[in-house]
């Protein structure tokens, strides 16, 4: 959806409608559309910051593995690979809202997202 100044309301000061001039209305929903067209780049911040804190939450795990020297399961290889590879492997704002779906407790709900 694209704003217009048609969809720009009045701005109350001190609880007095104050009517915008087509010129102030037109700047404020450029600047609604500019927000809406970054949308997608959002979603995908925060995604990168939900995956990069898991990667950082197992770091241990491969630290500990490589100082014992014993190995990893590849499902968990696998795992942090595929937390790698989601900016490669998601790329529609449609997968970005599927990464990002939480249930009523707030958990993320897609596998990927799950060891």
């Amino acid at each position: 959806m694209a704003y217009t100044k048609n969809d720009v309301a009045p701005n109350f000061v001190n609880g007095v409608a104050v009517e915008m001039t087509d010129e102030e209305k037109q700047k404020l929903a450029d600047e609604w559309n500019a927000w809406e067209s970054k949308s997608g780049e959002r979603k995908l911040e925060q995604i990168r910051t939900i995956r990069n804190a898991k990667l950082v939450e197992t770091d241990w795990k491969v630290t500990s593995a490589k100082e014992q020297g014993t190995n990893l399961s590849t499902s968990f290889k696998n795992w942090r690979q595929g937390l790698r590879d989601i900016p490669t492997t998601y790329t529609s704002e449609s997968e970005y809202d599927e990464l990002l779906a939480r249930d009523d407790d707030g958990n993320l709900t897609h596998s990927v997202w799950s060891e």
